[in-house]
């Protein structure tokens, strides 16, 4: 549940925007590993880099792994922007991510799905948040 920012303005701009579902692209990938025409382990190749990630700022999910069904998956969001400094290309929680809404400029979440027993990991949807960027004007050059 999402908590109601302090500034109504600020939380419309800053509002997840741009969303991109990959569910259909994980039955697929499921499916072909279910057909054998994909090997489990060409899916089950979660880095450790993202299972480190998963046990420290992961979100446990309701969904249990569609490989080895032994645990529900854990969701893991990094964080994309060129304004984010140090902090692009990192795993964040899903409060650090309110609190960059806030107040960063435009950047891009990555929420991926992985299974900490058997490595099984997925691209689950993508989106744009933080603050908006002010249209940039272009000068026009007078004739």
């Amino acid at each position: 549940m999402a908590v109601p920012h302090p500034d109504p303005q600020a939380w419309e701009e800053s509002a997840p925007r741009q969303v991109v579902d990959y569910a259909l692209q994980r039955r697929a990938r499921l499916a072909e590993v279910n057909s054998g025409r994909v090997a489990v382990g060409e899916v089950c190749d979660a880095n450790p880099y993202l299972l480190t990630a998963a046990a420290f700022h992961g979100t446990p999910s309701d969904t249990t792994c569609p490989i080895c069904r032994k645990e529900p998956l854990t969701l893991v969001s990094w964080v994309f922007g060129d304004r984010l400094g140090q902090v692009s290309g990192s795993a964040r929680s899903a409060a650090e991510i309110e609190q960059l809404a806030g107040s960063s400029a435009e950047f891009s979440v990555h929420v991926v799905e992985v299974c900490r027993t058997c490595h099984w990991n997925h691209l689950v949807r993508s989106y744009v948040s933080g603050l908006k960027s002010p249209p940039s004007r272009k000068r026009r050059m007078a004739k």
